[in-house]
C-alpha cells in the first residue's frame, strides 16, 4: 500500500469517528508510523531468512564474491609481471 493512499484510508477513518484535525493529525501519524515500522521489520527479518537459505545452499555473499575477485585480480597482474 502506498503513503498516499494510507494517508487517503486514515483520513476517512478521522473523518467517520469525527476526530477533531489535530487528533486526526495525531492520528495519521500515528498510523503512518506504525506502517513504516511493520514495513521495516518485516524487511529485516525476510532478509535474514533469505540469508540464512542462501548460506544452507552455499551461495557466497556478493561481498565475499567482490573481495575475492579482487583478490584474484591482484594475483593475475603479479604473475604477469
Amino acid at each position: 500500500m502506498t503513503r498516499e493512499k494510507a494517508e487517503e484510508i486514515a483520513k476517512k477513518i478521522a473523518e467517520e469517528a469525527r476526530l477533531s484535525e489535530s487528533e486526526g493529525k495525531q492520528f495519521i501519524d500515528e498510523l503512518l508510523k506504525r506502517a513504516d515500522d511493520t514495513r521495516k521489520t518485516f524487511e529485516r527479518v525476510v532478509s535474514e531468512h533469505v540469508e540464512k537459505a542462501l548460506k544452507k545452499v552455499n551461495v557466497v555473499p556478493r561481498s565475499e564474491f567482490d573481495a575475492l575477485e579482487k583478490r584474484v585480480m591482484k594475483l593475475e597482474a603479479t604473475a604477469q609481471e
